[in-house]
C-alpha cells in the first residue's frame, strides 16, 4: 500500500443543467485517493453522489451528468481526456466494475459460459484455445461448485449469491489493477454476504489489487475497508482510517449515521437522522450539514468550514471537531409490545405445504416421485399487536410463506385461518372483500410496486374506495391524514412516484397499506435498499403505527438486527421448515440450533475488530433433502444417520421456545460455538 496513487481523483465537479439553465452541481470538489492493494470505502445518505463519484473514477457520468472541473487520474493519465478506444480497454480490463444488482448486469437470454467467454475475449491477452480452461479457473476462485454445471446454466438457475459471483468473476477476467464495487451484497443473506466479503478480500491480498467499496452498510466497510471516505450532499465530509471514523468519528453526520444503526445486542429502535440532505437546487451559503446538526451555530449557517485535522488522524469538514466526541445521539426507544399470551389470535397457519413443481402427465404415468416441498409443516399463531419476524437465507421459504398468506401462491395441503375463524380460501381472487382488506402486503421494492403515472392522492385513493366508499372532499381528506401518519405532509398528494426519494415512496408504500385499515400487514424486505438513516425511520414509523392500531406484522428480512429492533418473536427457517421458534430476546441471547448460530454469527457490525463466523460449507441447497433434518448436509455437529433418516424432534426451552435438533438440548448449549471464527 505504498507508492504513487493507482487512482486519483482531483477537485472533482460534477452537475446537471437544471430547467430554469442553471448549472446544479452533484459532487463539489472531491478528492479520493487509493492506492494499489489498499481498500477505500464510501459511505453517505442515498442521493450523496457515492455512484456517481465511483462511476466517475471509470470516467463515466450518467445521462445528463457533466464533468465541470477537476480531474480522474488513472494510472497517470486522466480518465476523461482518454479516447473511446483506451477507455474500452480499461473498462472491464484494467478497472473492474461489480454492480449492485447482478441479476440486471447478467443477460438473461445467454448461458454463464458465454458470458465470462466474452469479457476474456475483451479483456483478456490469452487466445481462444485456453478461454475454456480459463473460465473455469475464474468459477473455482470465487468458491463455486461444479464450474462446468455453472457455465451451462442461465442466470436465472443461480441463486442470488451465485450470480454475484459470477459478476465477480467476469470483473477479475482481465486481472484488473483496481476493482469498483457498488453495493455488491446489498440484496444477499448474512451468511452469502460474509463468505463473498471474505472472498474479496483474499482477491485483493493475493492480486495486490485496489478496492474502492460503496455501500450504506457500515457493517461491510468495516470488514472490507482500509480507510473510508464519508460525502453528505455530493462532498466530502470526513475521512480517515477505518477503524477510527466508525469508533470516534470526527464528523456529526457520521455519529448521526452510526447511531441509525440497529444493532444485534440492543433491542432498542435506532435514531433516525432527523431532516432529510439539501437538493442540488439548494444554495449553499455555510455548512450543508448545518440544517441537521445538534452542534450547528451562526457560523455553521453562513461560512463553509474548512477541511481540517480531527481526531485519531482523520480530516473533517466541521467548524467544532473537538465537541463531536461529546455527542450523545441517544435512540428512539424500544420496539412497542402491544400483545400478551390472552391477546386475541389474528392469524394462524396450520400445517402449511408450499409445492412450486408441477409434474406433467409422462411424470405422473411413470409414478415419477415428487421432490420434497418447498415449504412444509409450518403452523404458528400471529396475535394483535405481534410482531413475527421470519428469518433465513434466500431460498429458506419466507417470501413464499408470505405470498400465500396474501393469496398469491395456494398451498398444497394446510390452511390460514383468520383470527375469527374464517378459514381464508387459498387464492386471493377466492376471497370477499372484507377478508382481502384484513390483510395487506408492503414490498421490498416500492418502485415495482407504485404505479409511476399516479399521483400519491391516486394512489391512497383506490383502497379507500374500494374499501369505504370514500369519494370526493372526504377522500382526499382522508388520503391526507395518512400522509400524515407517515409523517408525510399533504403537498405529497399531487407528486408522483418519480418525484420521490427512496424513503419517501416506502412511506408512500406503507400508507397505501394502513389506508386498508388491516389487522394482519406483511412486510418483505422492506427496508433492504434504504440506507440507514432512512431505514431507522421506517422502523420507528412501523413502531408508531403498531402501537397506535394494534396491527399485527409478519416481518421477513435479511437483516437480523433490523428483525431484533422491531419483533416479539422469531421464527427461523431454512429450506422451508422450522428449525427454531421463540420469544426474539430469548432466540437471540441464547440461539440453540446450530444454524440459528450461524446466521447470528455471521452478522457484521461496524467494528472492525468483529469477525464473523463462517459456516464451513458455503453452499447454495436447490432443494431440502428428502428426509431427516433439513440442514444436515451443513451442520457442523451433525450426529450421523439419524441426522438423515429422521425428523429432528422440537424441544422445548421454556416461554415458547422451541429447537428443533437430534441433539439433546443441555448438549447442544454446552457446544459453544458451532461455526468457525474467519
Amino acid at each position: 500500500m505504498s507508492g504513487p496513487p493507482l487512482l486519483d481523483i482531483r477537485k472533482l465537479c460534477v452537475g446537471f443543467r437544471g430547467r430554469s439553465g442553471q448549472i446544479l452541481p452533484v459532487l463539489h470538489e472531491v478528492d479520493l485517493t487509493v492506492c494499489r492493494g489498499e481498500s477505500l470505502g464510501i459511505v453517505g445518505e442515498s442521493g450523496s453522489g457515492k455512484s456517481t463519484l465511483a462511476l466517475a473514477a471509470m470516467g463515466y457520468l450518467r445521462h445528463g451528468l457533466q464533468r465541470l472541473s477537476g480531474a480522474v487520474i488513472y494510472d497517470g493519465a486522466d480518465m476523461f481526456a482518454r479516447s473511446d478506444r483506451d477507455l474500452a480497454k480499461i473498462r472491464g480490463g484494467h478497472l473492474g466494475l461489480i454492480p449492485q444488482n447482478s441479476g440486471q448486469a447478467l443477460t438473461p437470454t445467454q448461458r454463464i459460459g458465454r458470458q465470462i467467454h466474452e469479457a476474456l475475449r475483451l479483456h483478456c491477452a490469452l487466445p481462444g484455445a485456453d478461454h475454456a480452461a480459463r473460465a473455469r479457473d475464474l468459477l473455482t476462485q470465487v468458491r463455486l461448485p461444479d464450474p462446468e454445471a455453472i457455465l451451462r446454466r442461465y442466470p436465472h438457475e443461480l441463486s442470488g449469491g451465485q450470480q454475484q459471483r459470477v459478476a465477480i468473476a467476469m470483473a477479475l477476467a482481465g486481472e484488473p489493477d483496481a476493482l469498483l464495487l457498488d453495493e455488491p451484497t446489498t440484496g444477499l443473506d448474512v451468511t452469502t454476504q460474509v463468505h463473498i466479503l471474505e472472498l474479496l478480500r483474499d482477491l485483493a491480498a493475493e492480486r495486490n489489487m485496489a478496492m474502492v467499496y460503496v455501500s450504506h452498510d457500515l457493517g461491510v466497510i468495516a470488514r472490507v475497508c482500509d480507510r473510508v471516505q464519508v460525502l453528505y450532499a455530493g462532498e466530502t465530509v470526513l475521512m480517515g482510517p477505518t477503524r477510527d471514523v466508525l469508533s470516534r468519528p470526527a464528523h456529526p453526520y457520521a455519529r448521526g449515521l452510526l447511531a441509525s444503526i440497529p444493532r444485534l445486542g440492543d433491542r432498542t429502535l435506532p435514531r433516525a437522522l432527523e431532516g432529510r440532505p439539501p437538493g442540488p437546487e439548494s444554495a449553499r451559503t455555510g455548512c450543508a450539514f448545518a440544517p441537521r446538526c445538534t452542534l450547528a451555530t451562526e457560523v455553521c449557517q453562513t461560512t463553509p468550514p474548512p477541511m481540517q485535522a480531527g481526531e485519531a488522524g482523520q480530516m473533517t469538514r466541521c467548524h467544532y471537531p473537538d465537541q463531536v466526541a461529546a455527542m450523545r445521539p441517544g435512540h428512539a426507544g424500544v420496539a412497542q409490545t402491544c400483545c400478551t399470551e390472552n391477546s386475541p389470535l389474528s392469524l394462524s397457519l396450520d400445517d402449511l405445504t408450499i409445492r412450486y413443481d408441477h409434474p406433467g402427465l409422462l411424470a405422473r404415468i411413470k409414478g415419477t416421485p415428487r421432490p420434497p416441498a418447498t415449504v412444509a409443516g409450518i403452523t404458528l399463531d400471529l396475535r394483535r399487536g405481534e410482531t413475527l419476524g421470519l428469518v433465513g437465507e434466500s431460498g429458506s421459504g419466507k417470501s413464499t410463506i408470505l405470498k400465500s398468506i396474501a393469496g398469491l401462491l395456494s398451498p398444497a395441503t394446510g390452511q390460514i385461518t383468520l383470527g375469527d375463524g374464517a378459514v381464508l380460501p387459498a387464492m386471493v381472487e377466492q376471497r370477499r372483500p372484507d377478508q382481502l382488506r384484513r390483510i395487506q402486503m408492503i414490498f421490498q421494492n416500492p418502485d415495482d410496486s407504485l404505479n409511476p403515472r399516479q399521483t400519491v392522492g391516486e394512489i391512497l385513493s383506490q383502497p379507500l374506495r374500494l374499501y369505504f366508499g370514500l369519494r370526493d372532499r372526504a377522500l382526499r381528506d382522508r388520503a391526507a391524514e395518512l400522509l400524515d401518519t407517515v409523517r408525510l405532509g399533504p403537498h405529497y398528494l399531487d407528486r408522483r412516484p418519480g418525484q420521490l426519494s427512496g424513503g419517501e415512496k416506502q412511506r408512500v408504500a406503507v400508507a397505501r397499506a394502513f389506508a386498508a385499515g388491516p389487522d394482519i400487514v406483511l412486510c418483505d424486505e422492506i427496508t433492504s435498499a434504504l440506507d440507514v438513516s432512512v431505514q431507522a425511520a421506517v422502523l420507528e414509523l412501523l413502531n408508531d403505527l403498531k402501537g397506535l392500531h394494534g396491527t399485527a406484522f409478519v416481518f421477513v428480512s435479511h437483516d437480523l438486527t433490523v428483525v431484533r429492533a422491531l419483533s416479539d418473536r422469531v421464527a427461523v427457517l431454512y429450506q422451508g421448515r422450522i428449525c427454531e421458534m421463540g420469544p426474539a430476546a430469548a432466540v437471540y441471547a441464547q440461539p440453540s440450533h446450530p444454524y440459528t448460530e450461524a446466521l447470528l454469527g455471521a452478522v457484521l457490525e461496524p467494528d472492525p475488530d468483529q469477525a464473523p463466523r463462517l459456516l464451513a460449507e458455503d453452499a447454495v441447497e436447490l432443494a431440502p433433502p428428502a428426509r431427516g433434518c433439513p440442514f444436515q448436509r451443513r451442520c457442523p455437529v451433525k450426529r450421523g444417520a439419524v441426522c438423515e433418516t429422521d425428523a429432528p424432534p422440537a424441544q422445548e426451552a421454556g416461554a415458547g421456545h422451541v429447537i428443533r435438533c437430534h441433539i439433546p438440548l443441555d448438549e447442544l448449549r454446552a457446544l459453544g460455538p458451532h461455526t468457525s471464527k474467519s
